[in-house]
């Protein structure tokens, strides 16, 4: 089996990851927890709350990567810096989540009215060809 088609798996507990491009870095909770100077229960609360769901290994171990440390982040500035319950938290990655989605959404409408905008520049109007219609240089048929 070649490499890329090979699914990407977390090392296992206790071995450092092999630094290739492209592959994510894990790290266990008790490193998690150190560096954001927060027990690793309170990191196992978050998870039971549906806050953050960490990789696990083949034997079951949490294993995080930047974006869910950023995630974790994000929780204890919002629970910390600005006295958030868990329940707020909730709402608040919810939305932020769904923000991201419109967020998307807008820059495929907008490419989508941009193209609109070139056709009817070009004089072409695909909603009504017969044929698909693509923008280019006359083909001899």
């Amino acid at each position: 089996m070649s490499e890329t088609n090979r699914e990407r798996v977390p090392p296992p507990e206790g071995e450092p990851p092999r630094r290739r491009r492209g592959v994510k870095k894990y790290v266990m909770i008790s490193v998690v927890a150190e560096r954001l100077e927060v027990h690793p229960q309170t990191i196992r609360l978050y998870e039971r709350e549906g806050l953050i769901s960490p990789t696990r290994s083949a034997g079951n171990t949490r294993l995080y990567d930047d974006e869910a440390i950023r995630r974790l982040e994000t929780i204890l500035n919002l629970t910390r810096e600005l006295g958030v319950n868990l329940a707020g938290v909730e709402v608040i990655l919810s939305m932020k989540e769904r923000m991201e989605e419109l967020e998307e959404e807008v820059g495929r409408l907008g490419e989508e009215v941009r193209q609109l905008a070139a056709d009817r520049r070009a004089g072409i109007e695909r909603r009504h060809a017969l044929v698909p219609v693509t923008t280019g240089p006359p083909v001899k048929v």
